[in-house]
């Protein structure tokens, strides 16, 4: 099982009260019609609520509109889909996080975005130093399983990468350094054990079975903190 969610971070000041305010309540129905189907696509959020730190959480659904084969037919079937966020506050920056793959994470980013700002771009992307990356990674260096290298200075190769076990102690990865910069790499967190892959665009990944407030709380722990 994997687990993936992406860093974002509000380009303007906002409380979380006002947040709250703003976030509580949106509902939006778009009605949706295909022939013989006809249905209403909602798009809400719930489950807004503060958390024990500090944080604001919650959940936004939208139904999407998918077609499956039924007798030799396309029927269009609604789906839900369903992103649980968190904005936290982290020194004089608002963070959020969402808990999706990274296009959808984009899209809820750019929703939340446009409830809080009228407009897309209050909310951007979140970005990790490639040293910050770097020393994160080398925490736990016995860890590292994959390291991807870019911004590389060799002609006519954009990018590097490197995979196995305890790479990060090989000449070969030294040399790397010295060519690109860390993009991603895949480890072993030193204090939870857990495998996580991590993007300097703040893309998290774990690599194994674990439940949705252990997900968001390790972000919240070691995550934030190498936030640009």
């Amino acid at each position: 099982m994997v687990s993936a969610g992406k860093v974002f971070k509000l380009r303007e000041e906002l409380d979380l009260s006002t947040a709250a305010t703003k976030l509580s309540g949106y509902r939006k129905e778009e009605p949706f019609k295909e022939e013989q189907a006809s249905f209403n696509l909602i798009t809400e959020i719930h489950s807004l609520a503060f958390r024990e730190d500090g944080s604001l959480s919650g959940v936004l659904s939208k139904d999407m509109v998918f077609h499956v084969l039924h007798h030799g037919n396309l029927v269009p079937v609604p789906k839900t889909l369903e992103a649980p966020f968190v904005f936290t506050k982290r020194g004089d920056s608002l963070l959020l996080f969402v808990v999706d793959k990274k296009e959808r994470a984009n899209n809820v980013a750019n929703l939340l975005s446009e409830i809080l700002f009228i407009t897309a771009g209050g909310i951007v992307e979140a970005r990790i130093d490639p040293n910050v990356l770097r020393n994160f990674h080398e925490r736990n260096i016995e860890g590292t399983k994959v390291v991807f290298f870019e911004d590389v200075d060799i002609p006519n190769i954009s990018k590097l990468s490197l995979y196995g076990q305890s790479l990060s102690n090989t000449s070969l990865y030294l040399d790397y350094l010295t060519h690109g910069k860390i993009w991603y790499a895949v480890m072993t967190s030193k204090k939870y054990g857990y495998i996580v892959g991590l993007t300097r665009t703040a893309i998290v990944t774990i690599f194994g079975n674990i439940g949705l407030p252990e997900f968001m709380a390790y972000v919240a722990d070691e995550i934030f903190p190498l936030i640009s």
